[in-house]
């Protein structure tokens, strides 16, 4: 039990990380094509994309791929919180209501399996 938890908290971490590719890639979507800081942010986006790529293997070592691709869903919460962050985008009710179903349906997902 206390591996799947490290599983699922390194999972998590590792989305978190994945959703901070689409920041890179907003801020490099603001920047003139191919000048310095266009490259530099994109750099970094294929950094981040290469290193996940790298782990989510990982991750699919020790778990379902069913059950860690319904918890890949949680990107958009970590888009949320980063648009909030660091964009000044507001949060709606249809946005809260959006991340109550993402949650619903994770957990409906991952106790499904363990019922199997």
């Amino acid at each position: 039990m206390k591996d799947r938890i490290k599983t699922f908290f390194l999972l998590h971490v590792l989305l978190a990380i994945y959703s901070a590719a689409g920041i890179c890639s907003k801020l490099a979507a603001g920047e003139k094509f191919l000048s310095p800081r266009f490259i530099v942010l994109y750099g970094i986006l294929l950094c981040v994309m290469f290193f996940y790529a790298i782990m989510w293997q990982q991750i699919l070592k020790r778990m379902k791929l069913v059950t860690a691709y319904a918890n890949k869903s949680v990107t958009i919460i970590w888009g949320l919180i980063w648009g909030v962050c660091l964009f000044g985008e507001n949060i709606t009710v249809f946005k809260l209501i959006g991340i109550a179903v993402i949650i619903i349906g994770v957990y409906f997902v991952v106790t499904g399996e363990e019922k199997e």
